[in-house]
């Protein structure tokens, strides 16, 4: 059974009088512990389907099905569960609560689902030490660099165990030799069974995941899959 499965989706929004058609009828299904890339200019429909993947948003017309759940006509409310029970997401500017030390911003997704505190503690202690920051926990933001703000997004990602990392832009803030160290811990994630969809319009990053599916006018131009060892 397919992780993701996308039947038919479309997604418009009203902008006054026009009606913008952001994906058009777009079918398509990725596996437990793929690593996609999801492509396309400025416009092409990636953010929406982002968003769509993410449960952050609901298609006008067609089916999503979720590790074997209808989340097509879900609720907010029901949204926000799939969320935090099912998805890790990165982002480009990180989204790190700026007075709050590494250890606390990774156990947020803990306390919303109601980890008792000792628990909570250790599992968000191992999911820093996964990307490499055990001796940052007691470090704020503003004390980190921004390759290590990252890895505290990403170990929140992953600290409840999603059934999907999706990355928006994850190296957007970032120096290149920066870029390449995230891209590289993506990786290794990937090898530990991860699945994992990045969001991107840089080519370079793309060329990192296993498959890269690439948009144009909210259509599906082209899905391809890399060599990768």
């Amino acid at each position: 059974m397919a992780l993701i499965r996308l039947q038919n989706i479309s997604r418009c929004y009203q902008m006054g009088a026009e009606t913008v058609h952001a994906l058009r009828d777009v079918s398509l299904e990725i596996q437990r512990g793929e690593y996609v890339a999801i492509m396309g200019p400025s416009g092409s429909g990636k953010s929406t389907m982002m968003n769509l993947i993410g449960c952050l948003d609901t298609p006008t017309a067609g089916h999503y099905e979720l590790n074997g759940t209808s989340v097509s006509d879900m609720d907010d409310n029901q949204l926000a569960e799939v969320r935090n029970r099912e998805i890790g997401f990165v982002f480009q500017t990180f989204n790190l609560l700026s007075r709050s030390n590494a250890l606390h911003n990774v156990e947020l997704p803990l306390i919303y689902g109601g980890m008792p505190a000792e628990q909570r503690h250790q599992v968000a202690l191992d999911a820093l030490a996964q990307v490499g920051l055990g001796d940052r926990i007691h470090h704020k933001p503003n004390e980190l660099s921004g390759g290590q703000r990252q890895r505290v997004a990403v170990a929140r990602a992953l600290v409840n165990k999603p059934s999907i990392l999706l990355a928006d832009e994850p190296t957007g803030n970032l120096d290149s030799k920066t870029g390449a160290e995230i891209m590289a811990l993506f990786a290794e994630l990937s090898r530990k069974g991860n699945t994992i969809i990045l969001v991107t319009h840089e080519e370079d990053i793309a060329e990192h995941a296993h498959r890269i599916i690439r948009l144009h006018d909210g259509l599906i131009a082209s899905d391809e899959r890399q060599n990768r060892p």
